[in-house]
């Protein structure tokens, strides 16, 4: 392929950024950064970061329909969910009202699972569309506001609930929390919930590595801990559904991480977001945290999941747009 665009961390400078008005990009995209060499393997150097939309307040939980050739999204403060059709590149309503659905995901019968703020619920859609509530409290108490989900090989559903939707109105609607912040296990068949996590400020973002032994967390909150903004934990899965450890993966501030996914390779590919211009975009981090490649987007970047054909086409949900750029690496969520 040609070119590299190999630099070494922090020389990135507004000269080398992409003009993102210039219409036609020259090859290979300098908004794709190649940090360390072993990122070369994931770099098409003759694909281009697309922006396939824009119209968004605040775009969010990203989800792939291989069945259906698109992608569905949320556009949180306009109470909407949309649709990405790759076939005819053109984006409609998929859901509205949406009850400013947040995350999404599907569960292994192919069903979308969806964060609601404003019923501060974890919902299912079923095969005719019709919703069912697989959680709306827990202990006889309301839930904050449910933002991201991720099933497992199990059928397990696993969420976090960092409360955003109910600290502004923007999002969902003012109102007091009668929850800590935490994240849960869900599982559909038995009812059973149980908190796997209580010691992250905001958990926001979630998803396992490709053997389902690790589960990351982003914690986008700020505690008396200076460096609790902008970082990634690692916890072990034990016994199918219990978390041990939590060691920081990685740290993104002065930014910080939302919505993640991993490649087959384990590789882990983290969305960053506030952390200014020429930062803001994707991260790819190597198993052992090493950060080995940036994808630079001219806005914060919310989520991102891999879709297409082949799944390597990484969509990326940005504050009011929709990014794409095609891949080396094959996306490992489920269906």
């Amino acid at each position: 392929m040609p070119g590299n665009n190999e630099r070494t961390p922090g020389e990135w400078t507004p000269e080398l950024s992409r003009r993102w008005d210039q219409g036609i990009v020259r090859y290979p995209d300098v908004a794709v950064e190649v940090v360390d060499s072993r990122f070369n393997a994931y770099r098409n150097g003759n694909a281009a970061v697309e922006c396939l939309y824009t119209g968004t307040r605040w775009a969010e939980g990203p989800v792939w329909f291989g069945d259906f050739g698109s992608l569905v999204f949320s556009d949180i403060p306009n109470n909407r969910m949309l649709r990405y059709c790759e076939i005819t590149n053109s984006v409609s309503v998929f859901r509205q009202p949406s009850n400013y659905g947040n995350g999404n995901t599907r569960d292994l019968q192919g069903r979308l699972i969806t964060c609601e703020h404003l019923p501060r619920r974890v919902t299912r859609t079923e095969y005719d569309g019709s919703l069912t509530v697989l959680l709306d409290s827990f202990e006889g108490k309301r839930l904050n506001a449910p933002n991201d989900v991720v099933v497992k090989s199990d059928g397990s559903v696993w969420f976090t609930d960092p409360g955003y939707g109910i600290i502004v109105g923007y999002e969902g609607q003012r109102a007091e929390a009668e929850l800590p912040t935490q994240v849960y296990r869900l599982d559909p068949g038995t009812g059973g919930v149980a908190v796997v996590a209580d010691d992250l400020v905001k958990p926001n973002g979630l998803c396992f590595s490709p053997d389902e032994k690790r589960l990351y967390i982003s914690d986008s909150g700020i505690s008396h801990d200076p460096h609790a903004l902008g970082h990634i934990r690692a916890f072990d899965v034990e016994d199918g559904g219990k978390l041990r450890g939590g060691k920081v993966f990685a740290d993104l501030s002065p930014g910080f991480a939302d919505g993640m996914r991993t490649d087959r390779d384990g590789n882990l590919w983290s969305s960053v977001g506030w952390a200014g211009a020429g930062r803001d975009g994707v991260h790819c981090f190597t198993p052992e945290g090493e950060l080995i490649g940036r994808i630079h987007l001219p806005e914060p970047c919310s989520n991102l999941c891999f879709g297409g054909v082949k799944k390597n086409r990484l969509f990326m949900t940005c504050s009011q747009s929709l990014y794409s750029l095609y891949v080396e690496a094959v996306g490992n969520q489920w269906p």
